[in-house]
Parts: C-alpha cells; sequence; structure tokens
C-alpha cells in the first residue's frame, strides 16, 4: 500500500497529490502500475526532505516488488530506502520494512548470503520495537528453517520466545513456541503438541489472535500426522483446523485491536491462510486415496491463489501453488490424466524458472514427478535417470524414502538390475531399521517387497507382506495401498489357482479402486475377473469384466498417446540444470504401449 502518513512538517501539496494519484492507480481495476511508478517517481524531481525520500524509495520497491517482475529496480530502491533510513531518527516503520522486503528479495534471487546480514543487523536495532523485533526474528528463522538449519532456527525462536515473555506479549511467544516443534523428531512431537493444544485452549486473547493461533497450531498438528503418514489419525485434527478457518473468515482484523504492540505480530494474512487449509485438505485427501475430494479443493484453492496473486507476488503464494500442482500432479497419474499431469509439471518448471530459490526448494520434487510419469508411460530408463537425479538433490528424509521405493519398483518391473535392486532394499527395510517414522512408506516398503517376491515366485513370501501391507494401511485408511495390496493378493490366489479366495480379494480391489479412482488398479483388477469369472463358469460375468478391462484399456492408450505426442514429453530428458524454457513438438509416442493392454 502506498502510504500517505509521511512524518515531515507541513506536507507540500505536490507530494500529497503525487502520492494520490500513485495510490488511486495502484488501487485501480485493474490496476495501473506503470502510472502509479510514474507518479512515484516524480516525487524525486522536488527533491524532497530525506524522510520523503526515503518512504518513496521503499514505496516504489515494494510496488515493483509485488507486482511487476522488475526484481533489480525493486531491490535498488529497496537498498536506498534501507541505506537512508539508518540515517534518521525515530523512522522505525520505514527501516525495518525496507529490511524485511530487501531480505525477502534477497532471497527470492538465491542471495541468502545477503539476506542474512541484513537481518541480523535489522534485529540487532530493533529491540526497543517489538512488532518488528519479533518479525525480523521470525523472518531470520525462517531463512534457517529453508536451510534446513534447523538449529540455528530455533535458537532463534527461543530468543523470540523469551523476548515476548519480557514485553508481555503471550500470543507472540506461544508462536515461538510452536514452531520450536520443527526441530523435534516425530515420535518426540506427540506430546509436546498435547501441551501447546492445551496452552492455547486455555490462553485468553482477542478472539482473531486466538483463532490465528489456533489455526496456526493446528496446521502443526495436521502436517505432523501426514508427515507420519497417519491418514486416519489426522481426521479430527483436520476437522478442527477446517472449522477454525470458518470461524476466522466471519471475524473482521479491526474489531479489536491489541493494546500491545507485540501483539500486531500476525504469523499469517486470513486470505493465506485459508490457501493453507485447502492445502493441507488435499495432501490428506491424496495421501487417503480421496483424489476427487483432492481435484475439488485444488480448483477452489488454485481460484483462491489467482485471485490473491493479482493484488499480492508474496513468495509464500508460489511456493502454494507449486506444491497444490505437485500433489494434484500425483492424483493425475493414478486417475489416468497423464497428458493432463505433464502439462501441470510443465506449469511447475515455468514457476521455478521465476524464483531461482523456488527452483532449489522443489527440483528434486519436480524430477521425482517426472519420474512417476515415466513409469505411467512406461519409460523405465528415463524414470530411473529422474529418480536418480531427485536423490541427488534431496536432503529430506520422506522424499528420499519415497524416491527409493518408486526407484525399487523401476528395478523389479526391469527384471534385470538385481544388484541395484537388494542395495535399495537394504536401506528401506520395513521389517528393522526403517529409515523414517512415515506409517505409509513402512508399509509402501512392505508392498515392495510382496511385489519381489511375487515376481521371483516366492508366494508365501508375497503373502506374508501383503498382508502387513492391508493391516497397515487398513489402520490409516490408506486406500490405494489396500487396493493395491489386494489385487496383487488376488492375482497370487490365481496363480495358486484359488479362485474362489481370488475372487474374494479382487472384488474389493476393484470397488476401492473405482472409489479413488485408480485406472491402473480398475484394468488389473477387470483383467483378473474376466479370468476368474471364465474359470469360474460365471460366462455373463466374464463378458462384462472383458467389456470393462476394454474400456480401460482404450482410456489409458488414448491418454498415453496424447501424452507422448506432447512437446513437454521432452521433459523426460532433462536430468541437470534449471529446466528447460523451450519444448519441440513430438512426432508421436516414444515409449511402449505393452504395459498398458
Amino acid at each position: 500500500m502506498v502510504n500517505s502518513t509521511v512524518v515531515f512538517q507541513a506536507p507540500e501539496s505536490w507530494y500529497l497529490a503525487l502520492l494520490g494519484f500513485a495510490e488511486h492507480f495502484r488501487t485501480s481495476s485493474p490496476p495501473k502500475i506503470r502510472l502509479c511508478v510514474h507518479c512515484l517517481q516524480a516525487v524525486f524531481q522536488f527533491k524532497p526532505p530525506q524522510r520523503v525520500e526515503a518512504r518513496t524509495h521503499l514505496q516504489l520497491g515494494s510496488v515493483l516488488y509485488h507486482h511487476t517482475k522488475n526484481s533489480e529496480l525493486a531491490r535498488s530502491h529497496l537498498e536506498k530506502a534501507w541505506f537512508i533510513s539508518q540515517q534518521i531518527p525515530q523512522f522505525e516503520d520505514v527501516k525495518f520494512e525496507a529490511a524485511s522486503l530487501l531480505s525477502e528479495l534477497y532471497c527470492q534471487q538465491n542471495l541468502v548470503d545477503s539476506a542474512k546480514p541484513l537481518l541480523r543487523k535489522a534485529i540487532q536495532i530493533s529491540q526497543q520495537t517489538p512488532y518488528w523485533h519479533c518479525r525480523l526474528l521470525f523472518q531470520l528463522a525462517q531463512l534457517h528453517t529453508l536451510e534446513k538449519d534447523l538449529v540455528s532456527a530455533c535458537d532463534l525462536l527461543g530468543v523470540g520466545a523469551e523476548y515476548a515473555r519480557v514485553v508481555g506479549s503471550e500470543y507472540t511467544r506461544y508462536c515461538n513456541l510452536d514452531l520450536l516443534l520443527m526441530e523435534r523428531k516425530l515420535g518426540e512431537v506427540h506430546p509436546l503438541l498435547t501441551l501447546c493444544g492445551t496452552i492455547v485452549e486455555n490462553w485468553q486473547g482477542n478472539p482473531i489472535q486466538k483463532e490465528s493461533l489456533r489455526v496456526f497450531f493446528l496446521v502443526l498438528q495436521v502436517t505432523h500426522y501426514l508427515d507420519a503418514g497417519q491418514v486416519k489419525s489426522v481426521k479430527p485434527c483436520l476437522k478442527q483446523l477446517q472449522q477454525c478457518i470458518q470461524t476466522i473468515s466471519t471475524l473482521h482484523d479491526d474489531e479489536i485491536l491489541p493494546s500491545n504492540p507485540a501483539d500486531l505480530f500476525h504469523w499469517l494474512p486470513k486470505e493465506h491462510m485459508c490457501v493453507l487449509v485447502y492445502l493441507v485438505t488435499v495432501m490428506h485427501s491424496m495421501q487417503a486415496g480421496y483424489l476427487e475430494k483432492a481435484q475439488k479443493y485444488t480448483d477452489k484453492a488454485l481460484m483462491q491463489l489467482e485471485k490473491l496473486k493479482m493484488l499480492d507476488s508474496s513468495p509464500i503464494l508460489s511456493t502454494f501453488q507449486v506444491i497444490l500442482l505437485e500433489h494434484i500432479i500425483m492424483c493425475r497419474l493414478v486417475t489416468g490424466h497423464k497428458a493432463t499431469a505433464l502439462q501441470e509439471i510443465s506449469q511447475v518448471c515455468q514457476l521455478c524458472q521465476q524464483s531461482p530459490r523456488l527452483f532449489t526448494n522443489h527440483a528434486a520434487q519436480l524430477h521425482t514427478l517426472l519420474g512417476l510419469y515415466c513409469i505411467s508411460v512406461n519409460c523405465m530408463d528415463n524414470a530411473e535417470a529422474q529418480f536418480t537425479a531427485a536423490l541427488r538433490l534431496t536432503t529430506h528424509q520422506e522424499l528420499w524414502a519415497f524416491i527409493v521405493t518408486n526407484l525399487a519398483s523401476v528395478y523389479i518391473r526391469e527384471g534385470n538390475r538385481h544388484q541395484e535392486l537388494y542395495s535399495l532394499l537394504e536401506r528401506i527395510n520395513p521389517d528393522h531399521n526403517f529409515p523414517v517414522s512415515s506409517h505409509c512408506l513402512r508399509a509402501a516398503a512392505f508392498y515392495i517387497r510382496g511385489l519381489l517376491s511375487f515376481f521371483q515366485g516366492r508366494y508365501n513370501e508375497a503373502k506374508r507382506f501383503l498382508r502387513e501391507t492391508l493391516k497397515m494401511s487398513n489402520a490409516e485408511d490408506l486406500n490405494r495401498l489396500t487396493a493395491c495390496s489386494l489385487v496383487l493378493l488376488g492375482h497370487i490366489f490365481y496363480v495358486l489357482g484359488n479362485h474362489r479366495e481370488s475372487n474374494n480379494m479382487v472384488v474389493p480391489a476393484m470397488q476401492l479402486a473405482s472409489k479413488i479412482p485408480d485406472m491402473s488398479v480398475q484394468l488389473w483388477s477387470s483383467a483378473l475377473l474376466k479370468d476368474l469369472n471364465k474359470a469360474l463358469g460365471n460366462t455373463i460375468d466374464a463378458h462384462e469384466a472383458a467389456q470393462m478391462h476394454q474400456n480401460f484399456s482404450q482410456q489409458l492408450l488414448q491418454d498415453h498417446i496424447a501424452a507422448c505426442s506432447l512437446p513437454e514429453h521432452n521433459l523426460i530428458s532433462w536430468t541437470d540444470g534449471p529446466p528447460p524454457g523451450q519444448f519441440q513438438a513430438q512426432n508421436g509416442p516414444t515409449s511402449s504401449l505393452a504395459s498398458l493392454l
């Protein structure tokens, strides 16, 4: 916002006029940013006092940063605002807002080494300004968190919690305490979450702050459960979070202003909180296998993001958009919409091209998604290359385990990579020393063992692993793993000649796969049902299953051809450096269709 509150004596009419025009152009629909910038630049023609000069540089930097792609010019104005404002006494708002925005821009440009000393200096000189001191501490802690330096982040949050206690801000103190949970291992977090939940519920503050704090705490709680792969256990917390965001959206920010300046701190704007709640709902729906629900909430979140990004280019909005797309891409691959998934992977590439920081944080995920796409179109060599690239780029343990599990499935399908396969399986052994605490990933590791035993003809061993997967997936409503395990068990019983038991597995697998919907499991189940019903003498059912199998085959085949014909299909060859900006058109499918039929 172009702020007209300028602290200098007898403001000149030219200044107020230019500022009024700038604000008019900025808030026009659509905003006329070029004209707004011209008005603000005209202020310098009058050789204004230092306070006006510094504030105008801040306003220009802010407008350019939030509404244009001219980050170099925005940076120049913010650096001038920061430099000049340090020479002016009692000019805290301009000084610290310039420092905060400039460090944010540095991070976006991947200039972290410039952002850190700037924030440290601002923190050092802001101790008499509680709101800014808390906000800048959070900002530097967040920066350390992005670099996986959780020790430094938690040290800063500890300082913030103690400072908030000294200045009497319980609200800001609890925000700091909640974030301290990030340092803990999953097994240690549960008792701390319970304690924090009690503290938040018992805290007596104004309604907006209390609900904001509850959203903050519940987001941490929900993501903790999702990281642990506990899809069923998270449901009560997720429901509370959804109710909480409905409550907070009905409250007005200006109803009750806190008397303590340190309490003015907000961890996230209300509009951003709404998108964040949609995002964690999508994450839950995808893990649980409610893919139509995931699609519904993704559409809502992306629509909200588009509206917000028209007025606000905050980097967190692009991060939300990328994470939403990452999850919906995985859903599309399951539901048999590979062409759409590929176009959305390309969209993530374009978003990452606009922000080096975003690409650094999501490069491993991008290669993982491309690996999953390659599996879906039966390009196994490319899948291996993509997963190998992702492993090289990630330091996140859960993502590492997810990639290794999928790479193992590639080696199993190839059938001639025994040494590499056994090396991988040793690292994700679900029976002992599993590397992560995720319930979902451990269940998936049992499934991979079962799949390998099936291909090797060791059916009793395969059944043991798959029953373990079923037990774990049923305990936490992991519907897709349940469907995959049931159909594979059904296949094993069919091979062993136990047609009744096979039917008892395949029928519920088909029902669950239809509910998800999982196109590959439906294809597999319909093929088995066709053969089972033929063996059992059920001619009509066998014909119906054959027709279903034909329909699924045709749908997958058409989607396969559409995906492989897209110019974006060439992304499967990209394994190093930034994502390519241009794609050459394909002449036609380049991968085998045999696995689909």
